[in-house]
């Protein structure tokens, strides 16, 4: 099933999202917000597979663009306007008529779950939890600056769902940060993965990269059913 395209209003602009819904008969009563990574937009093969596989699995998906992929640009926005639309696409998925009755999930991936992070340290009252699709922990080669700090500002359950081998962030950095941050948060740790869950051809576990894809999957719906 095709998603809906929604218009959202962002101060004077505007962005698209397009909402995934659930089938009616398996619906999980849980919205799931999820924002693109920095270098793509939300028709990223990666962002429309999980939102897909996750509308699938019950939950109704909303993804959409930040301002600056909207108008075509590459270069991200500033902090505080990335977290701007976020916020106003937030609001947008609580006012949606037929999604009022859900928890809400927001989260992305890398920099869209970062900017999800960022405007839940600041209020979450209306967030149920926060889920990372590889989380950007620090710049690669960077693990000096770290990006963690206001995690400790959540107060909301969260999931990691990170690489091993993933150049921003590890998911043995993730457990490390979860633990000397005391996060409530869950970490599902992909073998040999990359930033985009990516395992080489030649993986060790001998699970073909879609079989990856849907584990995970898998896992989010274990996690978001217990919220």
């Amino acid at each position: 099933m095709e998603p809906n395209k929604l218009q959202i209003r962002v101060n004077g602009d505007s962005v698209t999202a397009l909402l995934y819904r659930a089938p009616k008969s398996a619906g999980a009563k849980v919205t799931i917000v999820l924002g693109h990574g920095a270098g793509a937009n939300q028709m990223s093969p990666f962002l429309r597979l999980f939102a897909a596989g996750l509308a699938g699995r019950g939950f109704d998906t909303m993804t959409f663009n930040f301002l600056y992929t909207e108008r075509g640009r590459r270069v991200p926005d500033p902090k505080a306007k990335l977290e701007t639309c976020y916020r106003a696409v937030v609001e947008a998925a609580l006012s949606q008529k037929s999604l009022k009755s859900n928890q809400l999930v927001i989260g992305g991936k890398s920099m869209g779950g970062r900017i999800a992070s960022q405007i839940a340290a600041v209020d979450a009252k209306s967030i149920a939890g926060l889920l990372f699709l590889g989380y950007p922990l620090h710049a690669p080669g960077k693990p000096e600056q770290m990006r963690d700090t206001h995690l400790s500002e959540i107060n909301r359950p969260m999931l990691f769902v990170q690489g091993s081998r993933d150049s921003l962030g590890s998911a043995e950095e993730i457990r490390g940060v979860i633990k000397k941050r005391r996060l409530n948060a869950t970490l599902y740790e992909v073998a040999d993965g990359d930033h985009s869950l990516k395992v080489p051809k030649a993986g060790k576990s001998g699970v073909s990269q879609e079989q990856i894809y849907e584990m995970a999957m898998d896992e989010i719906a274990r996690w978001a059913k217990s919220l």
